[in-house]
């Protein structure tokens, strides 16, 4: 659904986005982590044609953005960190009003506005001024004008900043319940739990190159080295020493609880646990240790700022 091939753009003599190349698949999420100025925002606009390459190509849902940018931009829907609300209009009237920019027939404008704006409790107050709405209804005004032409391709920048827990939640399981089989949803976030949560695929940027690309469970595997988990007994480890299974090996000895990596997790930890149990070893809990998405972050910064 989105491809990019060497898709670079130059601004001067600096590189804002320099040879990204991504493949987003139809009903995945995508999660697009950096600092700020480490070209998301600048990819983001390339992405919906309001930028032209300097290098490289971008296509959407099979449509080059450079040879067929109206109909690039008819397919996306772009949740920008500035929304550029019109806050003398009320909720109804904003989402009516991008409907008919999107040429939506009346009926289905105001079937849909509804909607949305139920969808994300705004209904109570659709009447009212935007410029009356707090921070977090305005976010959740501006992600429904996303939704209003039903696109395949949703570009989000910070879907949750400056919304309280509760209305964060609600745009999350909503973010989530937009994943189908024909939609395709890249979200640039600082919210590295939040990202953990939504995202099929992570990708890292850093001074407008790509540094990682794949799942969260391969980022980790990859940077933060095997899964590891932790094993507590009941009483002292016994002073024989216990036969480990191939691919398995201790990193923290000593008392309790005592860690082991485990390259293959399916086949070796039953075996673990057969030999603690031959060992007459009476086991508290046995559980995976929790790795995150923001330790892949933050190791992965470290290293390119040594770089």
């Amino acid at each position: 659904m989105i491809e990019t091939n060497d898709l670079s753009k130059k601004f001067g003599n600096y590189w804002a986005v320099d040879g990204v190349n991504l493949c987003v698949k139809p009903g995945h999420v995508l999660a697009l982590l950096g600092q700020n100025g480490a070209g998301k925002t600048t990819t983001v606009r390339l992405l919906t044609a309001l930028l032209a390459p300097t290098r490289g190509s971008a296509r959407i849902n099979g449509y080059d953005v450079i040879n067929n940018p109206e109909k690039v931009r008819s397919l996306v829907g772009v949740l920008t960190e500035q929304h550029g609300l019109y806050l003398r209009m009320s909720g109804l009237d904003y989402l009516d009003y991008f409907g008919q920019v999107y040429q939506i027939n009346s009926s289905t404008r105001a079937e849909r506005s509804r909607s949305l704006l139920k969808l994300f409790g705004l209904d109570t107050v659709e009447s009212q001024k935007i410029g009356e709405y707090s921070k977090g209804m305005k976010q959740k005004l501006a992600l429904a004008r996303t939704l209003i032409h039903e696109p395949p391709v949703l570009l989000l920048d910070e879907p949750t900043s400056a919304m309280d827990p509760e209305s964060a939640r609600l745009v999350r399981d909503s973010i989530a319940s937009l994943r189908s089989s024909n939609r395709t949803i890249i979200i640039c976030t600082h919210n590295l739990a939040e990202a953990e949560a939504l995202a099929d695929q992570v990708a890292i940027i850093y001074r407008g190159k790509i540094l990682l690309d794949g799942s969260v469970d391969e980022l980790k595997k990859r940077i933060l080295g095997p899964v590891e988990y932790e094993v507590q007994i009941k009483g002292e480890w016994p002073l024989k020493t216990i036969k480990l299974p191939a691919g398995v090996l201790w990193v923290q000895n000593g008392n309790l609880p005592r860690r082991f990596q485990v390259q293959d997790p399916k086949n070796s930890n039953p075996l673990l646990m057969k030999e603690l149990l031959k060992q007459k070893i009476e086991v508290i809990s046995f559980q995976e240790v929790t790795r995150t998405l923001e330790q892949v972050y933050l190791k992965v910064m470290e290293q390119a700022h040594r770089d």
